[in-house]
């Protein structure tokens, strides 16, 4: 399984980016695909993720400014980020678990810097 990651880059505060990642390979039982990030000294944190049926969960830091979305035909979650803060800078990883039991896998993408600043 592999996941390609797009988006990121420099916005200015109360800017919008979006964020997707693709995922390709054998995937079975989808489980849920999301968002985390990581800044500077901190742990790594949930952003949003959304599962199989389409439930979604945030972080309480972003609820209402983001969205996450799936395109199950193209196996790509997006994450539109709006009105952002430069607390919200951050290595962006993508994340998908699949699978159940013995057969539970998971993948994470490369990161992708965010940096909100003027």
């Amino acid at each position: 399984v592999q996941l390609v990651k797009s988006g990121g880059g420099l916005v200015q505060p109360g800017g919008s980016l979006r964020l997707s990642c693709a995922a390709s390979g054998s995937i079975f039982n989808f489980r849920d695909m999301g968002w985390y990030r990581q800044a500077p000294g901190k742990q790594r944190e949930l952003v949003a993720r959304i599962d199989s049926i389409g439930s979604t969960t945030y972080a309480d830091s972003v609820k209402g400014r983001f969205t996450i979305t799936r395109d199950n035909a193209k196996n790509t979650v997006y994450l539109q980020m709006s009105s952002l803060k430069s607390e919200d800078s951050a290595v962006y990883y993508c994340n998908l678990n699949w699978g159940y039991g013995v057969d539970y896998r998971s993948a994470w993408a490369q990161g992708t810097q965010v940096t909100v600043s003027s």
